[in-house]
């Protein structure tokens, strides 16, 4: 049985691809692989974009409940740069809007969880209680309304 080269080196595998797609050589491409690795694209995409909301309300969660001054700007500053990834993550692919409650629910139940487990002594919401639209997630500092 001999392996694929896909299976044996996965980076000559991707040149070699390319040169293929370059030179209109279809017949001879690793479709099968090729569809594989193009879905598994678009599923970094939206566990990036999950991943950072997750780090961006578990950190608005900690800087709106938790009375601990001495960490504000600590949190501050990862609110703030989780934000501008997620900026980016939206410009690079704008579809991602499109996911958007999908990815803040399951982010915020995630987040949730993570501060409840972590800070057993605060009483955390149930429901987000601000508004959870990309606009206001990405620009508004809640602890200031």
């Amino acid at each position: 049985m001999t392996s694929s080269l896909y299976q044996r080196d996965f980076l000559l595998w991707t040149l070699d691809t390319v040169d293929k797609l370059k030179t209109h050589d279809f017949d001879q491409l690793d479709l099968e692989n090729l569809i594989e690795e193009i879905e598994s694209l678009g599923r970094s995409e939206k566990k990036e974009l999950k991943s950072r909301l997750l780090i961006l309300l578990e950190h608005l969660l900690k800087r709106l409940f938790l009375n601990s001054p001495n960490d504000y700007r600590s949190w501050e500053i990862t609110i703030d740069e989780q934000r501008r990834q997620i900026e980016l993550e939206l410009e690079d692919s704008p579809s991602l809007k499109t996911i958007w409650e999908e990815a803040f629910s399951s982010a915020w139940r995630l987040a949730l969880k993570g501060v409840r487990k972590n800070y057993s002594q605060v009483t955390f919401p149930d429901v987000w209680p601000y508004p959870n639209d990309i606009d206001s997630i990405l620009d508004c500092d809640f602890w200031k309304l």
